[in-house]
């Protein structure tokens, strides 16, 4: 396995520290279309959120607040993006489990949420369906 992530974690490769703590470690992302793009890393090899054990995704928040507290006071952005990726279809380019901490400005740009438009509110018959049918593996993973 070559993760570039491990090796940053390793030292490696280098990467330009932000924070890091015994779990977990933000380091800026080589892209910055605005500056203060954070990645927040679990230390221990984890492809996808779906392999995260409810502590190692609690460490991962607690970092992510903590470089989003440090944005603001640094750089006041009108707004943020906290974002993570799994597999080819939802984006995710490196198969290490990570947090995207992004500053966002006023016409900055960067990717828009829904680019054809707000999508049509779903039926309330539907959005129950579809709770109902989730709510159960909820409680199963709880």
């Amino acid at each position: 396995m070559d993760c570039v992530f491990c090796a940053i974690l390793e030292g490696r490769t280098a990467a330009s520290r932000v924070a890091e703590d015994a779990d977990v470690v933000a380091f800026l992302d080589l892209r910055q279309p605005v500056p203060g793009h954070v990645l927040v890393v679990p230390r221990a090899h984890v492809e996808t959120i779906y392999e995260l054990t409810p502590d190692a995704a609690a460490a991962l928040m607690r970092m992510a607040v903590r470089v989003a507290q440090a944005l603001r006071a640094e750089f006041d952005p009108p707004g943020l993006n906290l974002w993570q990726s799994n597999g080819h279809a939802g984006g995710q380019e490196v198969p290490h489990v990570h947090l995207h901490v992004q500053p966002r400005r006023h016409r900055d740009g960067l990717f828009r949420l829904y680019p054809q438009g707000l999508p049509v509110p779903a039926a309330r018959d539907t959005l129950d369906e579809l709770a109902a049918r989730l709510r159960p593996r909820c409680d199963a993973t709880s």
